[in-house]
């Protein structure tokens, strides 16, 4: 499976990443990739950049050094509700909003729960991914989300770094289970990386050898094509990509 684009890349703004943009930019084009989100964690995050940050994104030239840079974010899941902690002309210029539990910002319910949260927030309009699903911290269930996910155009991420063992472990299981379903309703997928440091970005490989494991074709994972990535973000109500 050819990748071309990784979604789910931190700077030194997340406050507990190593790399700035352009070595991240670098590291993408020396690995043959298109495409990578500029995605740092949203303001709950302790160490994370105020909301001004996120506004001020429009700043960034879209191409850097033959890299298309989407601007966006990976904002937290704050409330039952399915709130995110970025709202209004903080959320409105970016390219691509990811979402996710994060320990910090949320406890983890029951699997009721936090199935019940997963699914306002996808049905709020405001994300277009939701990252690392897999996590058993917030155990979910798998069918209700992949269900709501099809149903409301967001994608589930296959978190790649969860693969590894080294944090959220027991996410490959859950990471498994879940594509098999998507494989099933013919829905999509991203792949990430969740890279905190430049050398780990397009660090991909675990997470698209589980989507074809899971019966994953390459027109259910957007990573295979700018074009797939463009059709996503205009079908999200973005600008798309201009190609």
């Amino acid at each position: 499976m050819k990748l071309v684009a990784d979604f789910h890349v931190h700077t030194i703004a997340s406050g507990h990443a190593y790399s700035t943009l352009l070595e991240n930019v670098e590291a993408a084009k020396a690995k043959g990739l298109q495409l990578i989100g500029m995605t740092d964690h949203g303001p709950s995050m302790p160490g994370a950049p105020h909301p001004i940050h996120f506004a001020n994104l429009r700043a960034l030239p879209p191409v850097i050094s033959g890299v298309r840079v989407l601007r966006g974010a990976e904002v937290n899941i704050i409330d039952a509700e399915g709130n995110i902690d970025l709202r209004g002309r903080f959320l409105k210029n970016l390219e691509i909003v990811l979402a996710g539990f994060h320990q910090d910002c949320f406890e983890p319910g029951s699997t009721e729960d936090n199935t019940r949260t997963l699914v306002k927030a996808m049905a709020s309009g405001k994300i277009d991914v939701i990252v690392h699903p897999g996590n058993p911290a917030y155990p979910i269930n798998l069918q209700l989300v992949a269900e709501a996910a099809a149903q409301h155009n967001v994608l589930l991420e296959i978190n790649n770094v969860s693969l590894g063992g080294i944090i959220r472990r027991g996410s490959d299981r859950n990471c498994l289970a879940l594509a098999r379903i998507i494989a099933r309703l013919g829905s999509k997928v991203c792949l990430g990386s969740d890279s905190h440091f430049c050398d780990s970005v397009g660090d991909l490989a675990e997470a698209a050898q589980l989507a074809e494991e899971a019966g994953l074709d390459a027109t259910q994972v957007i990573n295979t094509s700018l074009e797939a990535v463009d059709k996503f973000l205009v079908l999200r109500g973005h600008k798309g990509l201009s190609l």
